[in-house]
């Protein structure tokens, strides 16, 4: 039996070098690929968001203009507030007196036993107890009441009243035409008429302003004054009382 002979060996060969330019350029082409940044594409959202926000834009002068006159007038009002604080504190003003010296009830007719027709007069008295300030009634206005109903009213014109004591006489006239009273009021001024003795009660309502120097406020006192007189047609006061309040 024969004996084969060995395969034949295969010699390996490796493959040429690559030349060394090529070596290099490649090299290069490496490290300037990750050296530059990637332009990557915005995506879509992106774009979207950005074309929603709108540019920034000036403030109108306008409203600068407004925002300081705003600031101005806040700081006057404090200032003013301090200032009238300061007044009350230091000069301690006092309030303007009302009351009546004189009245004079000259008629009362009752008409179907309900209906009041009167006629009544009487003497203002405004009074400025104040040393260190002027006052100036800026509305006034008089109304008259028998029990809680209303039987006569009149407006006063404006007038000023000087410090130290100043003081003024207003003549009111009240003429009550046809005023509706309810029975047991009714019953009641008869009564009164028929003892020689007519209660009637004043309420004042008055709008007055202090002035000092450069300086004024503004305020509102209320006026009381109940009075008696005999009974018309010469009716003549024999007790009153009076107070003013704010």
């Amino acid at each position: 039996m024969l004996s084969l002979p060995p395969p034949p060996q295969r010699q390996f060969i490796p493959p040429p070098p690559p030349p060394s330019n090529q070596m290099i350029m490649s090299k290069h082409a490496i490290n300037q690929h990750f050296s530059t940044p990637l332009n990557r594409p915005s995506t879509p959202g992106k774009q979207k968001y950005s074309r929603l926000l709108p540019p920034p834009k000036r403030t109108n002068p306008l409203i600068w203009c407004a925002a300081f006159c705003g600031i101005i007038f806040s700081l006057l009002l404090i200032l003013s507030g301090i200032a009238i604080l300061i007044i009350f504190l230091v000069i301690k003003p006092k309030y303007p007196l009302f009351e009546t010296t004189s009245a004079n009830l000259n008629a009362i007719y009752l008409d179907s036993t309900q209906y009041l027709n009167g006629d009544f007069t009487f003497i203002a008295n405004f009074s400025n107890p104040s040393r260190k300030m002027d006052i100036r009634f800026e509305y006034l206005d008089i109304e008259l009441y028998f029990y809680d109903r209303l039987i006569g009213t009149q407006a006063l014109q404006p007038f000023n009243l000087k410090r130290r004591g100043g003081s003024r006489l207003e003549f009111v006239h009240m003429i009550s035409s046809q005023v509706y009273l309810p029975l047991n009021h009714s019953i009641a001024l008869q009564k009164q008429v028929q003892i020689n003795r007519v209660r009637y009660f004043i309420k004042g309502t008055f709008r007055v302003r202090a002035i000092v120097g450069l300086t004024h406020f503004s305020y509102w006192i209320y006026g009381r004054c109940q009075v008696v007189m005999t009974s018309p047609p010469n009716g003549v006061l024999v007790a009153h009382s009076c107070r003013t309040k704010r």
